[in-house]
């Protein structure tokens, strides 16, 4: 299962309850059934088209393994909201991870002796808020939740800072993750895949394919920051074309760029802003901010 919650806007939550339940015919589309990007390895041939709960009612204990990485803790929040299945909750335990486990052989992982935590109330509730803060008009849920007591999701915290981060900035207008691009190709960096790869490494919000189309967002724009792709490749639209426009691409920072990087200028004075945070939907008139030296949310 891979949903991704950081990105784009929130899928529905009738389109979140169809992904875990047994595969019909409201999961015609790749990517609708939580099964789709799992291996016939681990579920076996006859094993894809089974819901989550129905899983989960055939074993007699899971685990939950959680990467660190923010959005792999939003689907924690999510999976965790499950009290109506109280006989589900019992067999669960939480395995909380400081590595992202993909980076290491399944052999290798499963040797891990790490604790196994209980699903108790409390981390039941506190997946809840966390999960309704996020899925919020307004970023001010998350950033009250930084107020309480997290512990009982051990990684929580680090990603809910991680999140709010990813905010326009007071000063320039770019998110955390938006700002690190400039900085990595003013330092030379001028290659997409490896400034795709250095974001995901740095900081771990988002993934390749989503930190590509921050690239995209940067030098696509009516002041753009970013220059080097070509204008027009042949066939923009093919898997193909855009492999290697990505591949053999060489950027560089414009004039205006230069100065969004150096801190002096803001990017949303000059560009349209039109994105989502989680529940939020993020636009010129309507700001929501972060404060890196402060570490406040600034309301528009």
């Amino acid at each position: 299962m891979r949903p991704r919650f950081v990105w784009r806007k929130m899928p529905s939550s009738a389109d979140l309850t169809t992904l875990l339940e047994p595969r019909s015919a409201k999961h015609v589309d790749f990517d609708t059934h939580w099964l789709d990007f799992a291996s016939s390895r681990w579920t076996g041939s006859n094993g894809r088209d089974v819901g989550l709960v129905e899983l989960c009612e055939r074993c007699d204990r899971v685990e939950l393994w959680a990467d660190p990485q923010p959005n792999d803790q939003l689907v924690l929040a999510w999976l965790l909201v499950l009290r109506p299945h109280r006989h589900i909750v019992a067999k669960l335990k939480l395995v909380q991870t400081d590595v992202e486990i993909g980076r290491y052989r399944s052999e290798s992982s499963a040797k891990w002796r790490l604790p196994a935590l209980a699903v108790t109330d409390d981390r039941l509730e506190l997946a809840s808020r966390a999960w309704n803060a996020y899925r919020a008009p307004t970023p001010e849920p998350c950033f009250d939740l930084l107020m309480q007591d997290l512990s009982a999701i051990p990684q929580l915290r680090a990603a809910l800072i991680a999140l709010l981060e990813e905010l326009p900035g007071r000063d320039t207008g770019l998110g955390a993750s938006e700002l690190r691009m400039l900085d990595l190709v003013a330092d030379g960096k001028t290659s997409p895949q490896v400034l795709s790869s250095e974001l995901n490494r740095e900081r771990g919000v988002f993934d390749f394919q989503e930190a590509e189309l921050i690239l995209d967002r940067l030098a696509d724009c009516p002041s753009p920051v970013l220059t080097g792709f070509p204008a027009e490749i042949e066939g923009a639209d093919d898997l193909k074309a855009r492999r290697e426009r990505l591949l053999y691409s060489r950027l560089s920072l414009t004039d205006f760029g230069q100065e969004v990087s150096d801190r002096e200028l803001d990017f949303s004075q000059y560009n349209t802003i039109h994105r989502w945070w989680g529940g939020t939907e993020l636009t010129n008139e309507r700001l929501w901010r972060w404060d890196a030296e402060s570490r406040t949310l600034v309301a528009p």
